[in-house]
């Protein structure tokens, strides 16, 4: 009889071995440990896990297998990407760990099954070994700067944006030294002014109302090379902030506001960004410059006479990212900016003077020479601009010197090489020779 062919009944009364490990205590998933794991941690959600499985169904037909295809499986652990019995018992398992998991329907397919391997209402069984989980990467590229591990997953779907009111405890330690300890309230863009990491507004912003976790912040998103003489954190130091969001209330998104509240946050927001930047919080100014450029980008429902206005603000939103983006040595952001803010205005003096300092920076020099001498040909007074392009000659100058110097050396190099491959034939093409030679003497 094929596990198809019994009834409900029939497959309720199976004996069946294991610890119930669903939070009901239903029986919907038992777990039997085959082989220990090591270690004392366990997985937490939003980890990515790395697995082996078998799966069977009840008569002892295999349906699926990882290890027949010779590829560990992996999914995000307690996000829904794989059936609840899943969720449930890895989160249960250390590494190394072999566990067989005996699955009700309700926690694997339930009344449709899967077809055509997995009928309806079919109780699986799963032999799973875990082989690694690893944190969350939360950054835009993953380059591993911000890992998350969800200690108490949050409610709800919406997370805080930048400029949102957040309520938060925290905690902050370097080597196992706990050196900030606080309840915090603030704005999402405000957090350097109060001693914080930037990758701790960044971790926040990927939270739900409730939750509470661990990250692992890289210098890169934590105090960087200089560290931070004020929690006595070394240059190039990896931080772990315990976070709890305790609420939250979104800022307005662009769509929320009509024109005339638009304009007049773009202003508020303009003079908090030039505090911070006279103050040297080029982080914290470009956020404040950034939702500028987010709520009037797109903005085409402008009244008459307001456009001017709008279009003024986005261009000075531009200019200040693009001299913010200098300030961080991050040249390839101010570019851009540089380029939309000539998009408004082609002629600009900033624009163009901050776009060839930015490809200077880039080692961009015939390039950066010709914004410089675009802006000495607009504006003759202009000085800087004068001094920057004989830099850029210098600069051109001593590249040509260097290509120079290595073109003659790989010439020198392949011409050795071709006098070494003649001498070489000859002295093939002579030992020959002398063989016919001797042979015809003797």
């Amino acid at each position: 009889m094929t596990a198809e062919e019994m009834t409900n009944e029939e497959q309720n009364n199976i004996p069946m071995e294991g610890e119930d490990i669903t939070q009901k205590k239903d029986g919907g998933v038992l777990k039997l440990v085959k082989q220990e794991g090591t270690g004392t941690e366990l997985p937490m959600t939003g980890d990515k896990v790395f697995v082996h499985y078998v799966g069977t169904l009840l008569d002892g037909t295999p349906f699926d297998s990882s290890r027949e295809r010779g590829e560990k499986f992996s999914f995000e652990l307690g996000k829904g990407q794989v059936i609840k019995a899943w969720d449930l018992g890895v989160a249960t398992m250390k590494v190394g760990e072999i566990s067989q998991l005996i699955c009700k329907p309700e926690y694997a397919y339930g009344t449709a099954g899967s077809p055509p391997k997995i009928p309806p209402n079919a109780t699986l069984i799963f032999q799973v070994e875990l082989f690694e989980f690893r944190g969350e990467d939360i950054t835009e590229g993953e380059d591993g700067g911000i890992i998350r591990r969800i200690i108490t997953k949050g409610e709800g779907y919406t997370k805080p944006n930048e400029g949102a009111a957040v309520e938060v405890c925290l905690e902050g330690s370097c080597e196992g030294k706990v050196f900030d300890k606080r309840e915090l309230k603030f704005e999402l863009g405000d957090g350097e002014s109060l001693g914080l990491p930037s990758g701790v507004e960044k971790a926040l912003t990927a939270m739900e109302q409730g939750e509470e976790s661990l990250f692992i912040i890289k210098p890169k998103y934590g105090y960087g090379n200089t560290g931070s003489s004020k929690y006595n954190i070394p240059g190039g130091a990896t931080l772990q902030y315990k976070l709890k969001l305790t609420t939250f209330e979104k800022a307005k998104e662009s769509w929320e506001m009509n024109s005339a509240e638009k304009l007049e946050q773009s202003i508020i927001v303009k003079e908090k960004g030039t505090q911070y930047f006279k103050e040297g919080k080029y982080r914290q100014a470009s956020v404040q410059y950034k939702r500028i450029v987010s709520w009037l980008e797109n903005e085409s429902s402008l009244p008459e006479g307001e456009e001017q206005k709008a279009q003024a603000l986005r261009l000075a939103a531009h200019l200040n990212l693009a001299m913010c983006f200098l300030k961080l040595q991050e040249p390839s952001s101010a570019f851009d900016n540089c380029d939309k803010a000539l998009e408004l205005d082609e002629t600009n003096e900033k624009a163009l003077f901050r776009r060839g300092e930015a490809l200077f920076a880039m080692k961009e020099f015939e390039r950066a020479r010709a914004d410089f001498q675009r802006v000495i040909q607009l504006y003759p007074s202009n000085k800087a601009a004068k001094s920057q392009v004989a830099l850029c000659q210098k600069q051109i100058k001593e590249q040509h010197e260097k290509d120079k110097r290595l073109y003659a050396n790989m010439f020198q190099k392949f011409a050795a090489r071709d006098a070494k491959e003649e001498a070489d034939k000859g002295m093939e093409n002579g030992g020959g020779m002398e063989v016919e030679e001797s042979g015809g003497q003797e």
